[in-house]
């Protein structure tokens, strides 16, 4: 049923909790990345000599590794930077990664990860070191656990709104992107 009323009523509409979602193109990090995270990479298959459908290949940590040295200054430098623009006080607080490893999805699909937060965590991110139109791509899900509860189908799934439940990022080679942890 709806209702109509012929009262104007002013009604001002604020956003809250809202997440966002920061991405950059840095293409000028990809060559010594993938130089230096191919080790990595070429173990993990070695380790997992499993038919490759579904698998998903994935490093040890590799925090302070030379071969990534600018690229983890600049993920630092812009975490900081950013979670100071989202509100945070963090002046107090000395900024270090928890966690810091590559990862790549099986050359014959399949490869996943399931919805999943990452605790212990402020900000967290992605760098894409290759991708092509048939590469998995982030999607990002409404973290609201009462929004999940009580979802309602939405009028248009094709257009984003405050009701989108999920949105998804298509990357290309040196797509790096930022979310809150």
């Amino acid at each position: 049923m709806v209702v109509s009323t012929k009262i104007k009523d002013v009604m001002n509409t604020e956003m809250h909790f809202s997440t966002p979602i920061y991405t950059i193109e840095k293409p000028e990090f990809l060559k010594s990345a993938i130089n230096a995270t191919d080790k990595f990479i070429k173990a993990s298959y070695e380790m997992n000599k499993v038919k490759d459908h579904g698998m998903s290949y994935h490093s040890t940590l590799i925090n302070g590794d030379p071969g990534l040295k600018d690229l983890e200054q600049y993920i630092g430098a812009t975490s900081y930077n950013l979670m100071t623009e989202w509100g945070y006080d963090i002046g107090k607080y000395q900024m270090y990664f928890t966690e810091f490893w590559v990862q790549e999805f099986s050359k014959n699909g399949g490869g996943h990860h399931s919805t999943h937060v990452h605790w212990d965590n402020h900000i967290s991110g992605f760098y894409f070191l290759k991708a092509s139109d048939k590469t998995s791509y982030p999607i990002f899900h409404d973290p609201r656990a009462g929004a999940m509860m009580t979802k309602l189908p939405q009028k248009d799934e094709t257009k984003v709104s405050p009701m989108t439940d999920k949105i998804h990022i298509r990357p290309k080679p040196g797509t790096l992107v930022f979310f809150p942890g």
